[in-house]
């Protein structure tokens, strides 16, 4: 089988700003608090130890006991939920949308890293308990982004209408989804799981929220995972005082907007508002602005004075919802965290708010780049084999990857690199002729090299088109290879739901995926099933 390491930063399949902050690059050096080693955590625990108070473990444990107390918890998971209220329990984070049946691959990924990382910092720092976190977007509102996923190639998509907080939506109504969706899974063993996986998650939960939260902990449950739902008042209370600042102030705004500033090379991940907080009811969530002295809703008629707002907000803080730029400050605030796990484009907008979270003198977690995988079954792997791949080769585009194996198994050369050198070695000579002549032959001489060398490179191409007609067959294997391994062309992980694998490999994926990953290793790593 191939064996071959593949960075992510060799992987082309990461933004020139991951490839930077992961080679840590002095440019990004302010704009994150500690780098993701394993003897960094040593200084990160002891300051967010100083940070973080026995109250706000207090109410998350009560939070926590409530929402887990209609849910199958598993005795690790209880025993996470019960130490947090101790001051040397720490949390490692990831968060994600409620995507509909856990969405793509990546979901998996996400939290895998996340109890990964936990286990290797319990081996280093034993007197220290860390507890692995799923934060559920439950208050995000964009439901066109959450609602399919794709199986074998074809996607699913769960046609209902959505108005405010996803977490609150009903799952009335995916009866019907699920009886088309259990027909493409057949009738295994495996597809009666996932089928049963669906059911209890899905058609026995009243809301999104609530099935997102059975599926994960059906999925992670034994590993000791702990899935928080943030849409609570008693959780926001503790953001109160920073949604004054936000609502007073601004301050979030004028200090992001700097940071992206330091950005301007790179693609800016999101762009702060000036005020970066939404007013949410059950079927609202729309963002706060301020207009001619009044603080309003968007696109409603609602309104309130600086008076009113600041009371509203004493009295009912789960009125407000954060953004995306607020969202980050509110999990560590009520978190006793200490490292963030996302993918690049989340880390991207985490490298915009160090000086927010500096102002606002709360802990800036340690910023780690999620594992990425590919999943091969022993099949795929053998046809690489057969076909001389590595695996990096498949990670290449699929034109340079063909035109490079054209060239290797072509029994000429396609290189006509000698007689370019040859032909400007000719051209030197002539040049050499020009000089002793009049000015107007030089320029006959370079339309002539010009000329010649076009014609060599035309010459090229067409040898490499007629090699590729000649090596059709095995071409169009590594084609289909690549094409299977990498859907759409694009990273298997964004496109393909865990249901496609766990129809094959049932309870054993998970097990052998967590069994591989190394979240600190900075690995693409490829695992045959």
């Amino acid at each position: 089988m191939p064996t071959d390491c593949i960075t992510y930063q060799n992987s082309g399949y990461f933004s020139s700003l991951m490839n930077d902050y992961l080679d840590q690059k002095s440019n990004l050096n302010s704009l994150y608090h500690r780098f993701p080693k394993l003897e960094n955590f040593e200084d990160q625990i002891l300051e967010k130890q100083k940070n973080f108070d026995k109250d706000s473990r207090k109410t998350l444990v009560a939070v926590l006991e409530k929402q887990y107390s209609t849910v199958d918890t598993s005795v690790l998971t209880k025993q996470n939920i019960e130490a947090l209220s101790l001051n040397k329990t720490f949390t490692v984070t990831t968060g994600h949308q409620l995507n509909l049946f856990s969405g793509p691959l990546y979901f998996l990924y996400k939290i895998i890293s996340t109890i990964n990382l936990t286990t290797e910092l319990k081996a280093k720092y034993p007197t220290n308990n860390f507890v692995p976190v799923y934060w559920m977007a439950t208050e995000d509102h964009d439901f066109e982004e959450i609602n399919y996923f794709n199986f074998k190639g074809k996607k699913f998509r769960w046609n209902t209408e959505s108005y405010g907080p996803v977490g609150r939506l009903s799952t009335k109504g995916l009866e019907d989804f699920f009886e088309v969706y259990a027909l493409e899974l057949g009738s295994s063993i495996n597809a009666d799981k996932i089928k049963k996986i669906f059911t209890d998650a899905y058609l026995n939960h009243d809301t999104l929220a609530n099935a997102t939260r059975h599926l994960a902990n059906a999925l992670f449950g034994t590993y000791g995972l702990v899935i928080i739902d943030a849409d609570n008042p008693d959780l926001k209370r503790a953001l109160i005082p920073y949604v004054k600042e936000e609502l007073l102030h601004q301050s979030s705004h004028k200090l992001v907007l700097a940071t992206a500033e330091k950005l301007k090379d790179y693609t800016i991940q999101v762009n702060p508002r000036e005020i970066n907080l939404f007013y949410i009811e059950d079927t609202l969530r729309e963002r706060i602005v301020f207009e001619n002295g009044k603080y309003k809703v968007n696109h409603t008629k609602i309104e309130f004075s600086e008076t009113e707002i600041l009371e509203l907000l004493e009295n009912h803080p789960e009125k407000f919802s954060p953004n995306v730029i607020m969202r980050p400050l509110y999990q560590e605030v009520i978190l006793p965290n200490l490292c963030y796990i996302g993918g690049g484009g989340e880390i991207a907008y985490w490298l915009e708010l160090k000086s927010f979270f500096d102002a606002a003198k709360v802990t800036f977690p340690i910023l780690l780049l999620r594992n990425s995988v590919l999943l091969a079954t022993e099949k795929q792997a053998k046809k690489a084999d057969k076909l001389d791949l590595k695996w990096s080769d498949l990670f290449s585009k699929q034109d340079s990857l063909i035109n490079n194996k054209t060239k290797k198994l072509s029994e000429i050369s396609i290189d006509l690199a000698n007689l370019k050198k040859q032909l400007q070695e000719q051209f030197e000579s002539l040049y050499k002729i020009a000089t002793k002549t009049d000015e107007s032959f030089i320029g006959a001489v370079k339309a002539q090299e010009a000329k010649q060398n076009k014609g060599l490179e035309n010459l090229e191409k067409r040898l490499l088109r007629a090699q590729k007609r000649k090596l059709n067959d095995v071409l169009q294997r590594i084609i289909d290879l690549q094409n299977d391994l990498f859907p759409n062309l694009s990273l298997q992980e964004r496109q393909t739901n865990f249901s496609e694998f766990y129809l094959e490999n049932g309870e054993n994926l998970i097990p052998m995926i967590i069994n591989q990953l190394k979240p600190l290793q900075n690995k693409f790593e490829v695992i045959v099933l």
